[in-house]
């Protein structure tokens, strides 16, 4: 089973607190909600529900969650650290009114500031995730805090977040596994007739069955719904001749893994095999270029490049690679001047793409593991698509394998 065991959350703050003392930060507030969980996650393994939360990280002792009531148990359930307190300012997100929880034991932010005053003179805090934090909340932390200098630690956790440990790459490969089975399922099944939900419904379904911990998005489009880029799943009827776009994220432990590769519902038409002929040879060339010390510029520059040559460059709308973690994107996401190399643990996702083409609009995306000499493929049904594609230059239910 992958998990992050938690002796790793341990070493996750320890590098925190090394780069913590380099700013100057004596505490660190590193917040979370539920859309945006991702460091809270990555610090105290707590992904909020309908409410708020952060994990303090002081320079001495051991971190604590902030929660809220109605969540505490989930919280205490799910958390890293077992010190867990309760606010007010982090009760449910979705309403405006006062809620009565008569049997909480609310602590205060001014309460929690004089707490890390006993351990080490607090001058500087960290805040990480300022951007998601709404502005009643940072008003109530600026009061709390009073007198303190508060400063955006946000690059912090995106430093730390870059390279992933074996135990986090197992998590995104257990995602990745179970989008895979979701994705095929899709792929049989599909038959013109049946609605775009009903598609989905599939990947959902069987990806839940399998143990996905969530899913993020299933992105689907039939037909000339592809042109939108992205959407969700409708009541429209697919058609025979129909593309199909369809990409999943699979979320493990908090770790995402994404796969897209284009299929067409019924008869595939010469023009829509051109189309994808074309991203599976971008794809092939992203591949190429993905290694331990290569600039990931490298990368954009030559499917751009190669877009030019099909002349497909009106089409190309984004980069075609960025991170992947604890958020389906996340950094590294280069441009084509980017001078950044790539380091022996990143991961990474393929988005090679083409919308508003004449004949489609689609992408191939699978999460990969950056390695000394190349890269590894978390997603074997992508690899078998793409071979099976330039081999016979179909998908159907008869690929086997």
């Amino acid at each position: 089973m992958a998990v992050i065991p938690q002796e790793e959350y341990a070493q996750r703050v320890e590098r925190l607190r090394a780069l913590m003392r380099e700013q100057g930060l004596q505490a660190c507030l590193v917040y979370g909600d539920e859309y945006r969980k991702e460091n809270l996650r990555y610090v105290g393994n707590y992904w909020p529900l309908f409410e708020r939360g952060a994990a303090i990280v002081p320079l001495e002792g051991e971190p604590f969650i902030i929660a809220a009531p109605e969540g505490e148990m989930f919280c205490r359930e799910m958390s890293a650290w077992p010190d867990v307190r309760l606010l007010p300012e982090f009760n449910c997100v979705t309403v405006p009114d006062q809620i009565e929880y008569p049997h909480a034991n609310y602590t205060s932010l001014a309460a929690i500031n004089k707490e890390l005053q006993a351990g080490t003179a607090l001058r500087r805090l960290g805040i990480v995730g300022l951007d998601a934090i709404p502005v009643p909340l940072m008003q109530a932390i600026e009061r709390g805090f009073d007198g303190i200098e508060i400063v955006d630690a946000s690059d912090l956790l995106f430093r730390l977040r870059m390279a992933k440990s074996p135990h986090e790459v197992a998590c995104l490969q257990e995602a990745a596994r179970i989008a895979d089975a979701g994705y095929r399922l899709m792929i049989d099944q599909v038959r013109p007739g049946m609605t775009e939900l009903e598609l989905a419904a599939l990947a959902y379904g069987e990806c839940t069955r399998q143990g996905a911990e969530s899913i993020p998005f299933c992105l689907l489009t039939s037909g000339e719904r592809v042109n939108t880029i992205i959407g969700r799943a409708s009541r429209k009827v697919i058609e025979d001749g129909d593309m199909i776009m369809a990409a999943i994220a699979v979320q493990v432990e908090g770790y995402v893994a994404t796969l897209n590769f284009p299929f067409v519902a019924g008869t595939i038409s010469e023009e829509q095999k051109a189309f994808i002929d074309i991203l599976v040879e971008a794809e092939d060339i992203a591949l190429s270029k993905i290694k331990a010390g290569e600039k990931q510029g490298a990368v954009v520059r030559a499917v751009k490049d190669y877009f030019r040559e099909q002349g497909v460059t009106p089409y190309d709308l984004y980069p075609p690679m960025h991170g992947c973690g604890l958020a389906e994107a996340e950094s590294p996401y280069p441009d084509e001047h980017a001078e950044a190399l790539f380091e022996a643990g990143m991961t990474v996702n393929t988005d090679v793409s083409l919308f508003g083409h004449p004949h489609g609009s689609n992408r191939i995306e699978e999460s990969l593991l950056v390695t000394e000499d190349g890269y590894e493929s978390m997603s074997p049904l992508v690899r078998h698509l793409s071979k099976t594609w330039k081999e016979q230059r179909i998908i159907s239910t008869a690929m086997g394998g």
